[in-house]
């Protein structure tokens, strides 16, 4: 049947075909004319998605809380609109080298966690939030504007339950049983969002990324609706991490530096989550442990390595430290916590390791040091 109707298309397009062309130019020009056809509709189908998951989260609030409306006014359209501009207007003519971030337009990834501490705080602060926050919003042209639908949503939802604490809302928490789906679905869009940027970063970066961050935090930190978050979003969140990893290791640019302490900074946030501190560690030990074995053959055998990858593998040791130091320093985790074939296979040879690259690579030797100390004192502990 296949070879009849490749076959029937075949002469369909040699009778078709106008004077003065081709047979290849012409099945060409079909074929451009089908997939642009194509990506009309899969752009048609993506714009009806949004528009439905929308529906759902404006429905959903709703629900948990009536009084909670979603509006579109013309104020929140200018206020987006002037955060688009501000973006561009400061955009692609910059490229940081990382080295320099003393400018006022540079990223400061450590604002994220100021940011974070600073909306945990204050129910009056919530209550106004609450008058001012701007409605959610599909009219996404830019990388920061694709993250402004899930963003907001869940920064609304975040609102309802802290100034449900406060008894200042009346809100009923059982909906998220029956309709965690949306909220499943939002943290997908607002990862696969944070991925888009972080894998191309362009600088300065909008304010509106650090907040963007935050709010996935806070989802992660708050007692009740993490639960709904890590029951159907654990998989895409393991996989957001080991998607950050490699960008972080596979990064050639000149000017990364800047971009991997940002995508470094995100990690380590993910990390105060315990259950994806568990899993993030091994990945980090891997990554480390394996990098370890291959600059230890090349140092052995006198070859060539890769200075770029072997720059790259600090951040991921200085990750690993902060988390295993996070992991000590709180008194409810056992020793337990840090058992596993990971951590066997990385304080295998790990001493051998460190001598044979002590005198080569002092800095990698004294990061492999210190891990292993903070592993076996939380043996030990």
């Amino acid at each position: 049947y296949l070879k009849i109707s490749k076959l029937a298309l075949a002469f369909a397009i040699i009778h078709s075909k106008p004077p003065g062309k081709s047979c290849k130019e012409y099945t060409e020009h079909l074929a451009k004319t089908v997939s642009e056809q194509d990506f009309g509709w899969k752009s048609k189908v993506e714009a009806l998605e949004a528009e439905v998951l929308r529906l759902r989260q404006e429905l959903l609030l709703n629900k948990i809380c009536p009084r909670f409306c979603l509006e579109n006014d013309a104020s929140a359209k200018t206020l987006l609109h002037r955060e688009c501009i501000n973006s561009m207007s400061h955009s692609s003519q910059l490229e940081d080298s990382g080295c320099d971030v003393s400018n006022d337009y540079a990223f400061d990834s450590s604002s994220i966690a100021s940011d974070f501490h600073q909306s945990e705080h204050s129910v009056d602060t919530s209550r106004h939030w609450l008058e001012r926050v701007p409605p959610l919003n599909l009219c996404c042209s830019s990388k920061e504007e694709s993250l402004t639908a899930p963003v907001q949503f869940l920064q609304h939802l975040l609102e309802i339950r802290k100034l449900s604490e406060g008894r200042i809302l009346q809100a009923d928490f059982t909906e998220l049983e029956n309709d965690s789906l949306t909220i499943c679905n939002s943290v997908s869009r607002l990862l696969d969002g944070l991925f888009v940027f972080y894998n191309s970063p362009k600088f300065p970066v909008s304010n509106f990324l650090p907040e963007a961050v935050c709010v996935l935090i806070s989802l992660l930190t708050d007692t009740k609706l993490s639960n709904h978050v890590l029951k159907k979003c654990f998989k895409k969140l393991e996989e957001f991490k080991k998607k950050l990893i490699q960008i972080i290791l596979r990064n050639t640019s000149v000017n990364r530096f800047q971009a991997l302490h940002a995508v470094s900074h995100t990690l380590v946030l993910l990390g105060r989550n315990n259950v994806l501190r568990k899993s993030l560690i091994p990945l980090l030990l891997s990554e480390i442990r394996q990098f370890a074995e291959q600059l230890l053959q090349a140092h052995q055998i006198q070859a060539m390595y890769d200075i770029t990858q072997y720059e790259n593998i600090f951040p991921l040791c200085m990750i690993l430290e902060q988390l295993l130091q996070n992991e000590t320093e709180e008194s409810n985790v056992s020793s337990s916590d840090y058992d596993g074939e990971e951590k066997i296979k990385f304080l295998k040879n790990l001493d051998q390791i460190i001598l044979y690259l002590s005198d080569e690579f002092p800095l990698f030797s004294l990061y492999l040091w210190r891990v292993n100390v903070l592993l076996n004192s939380a043996e030990i502990k």
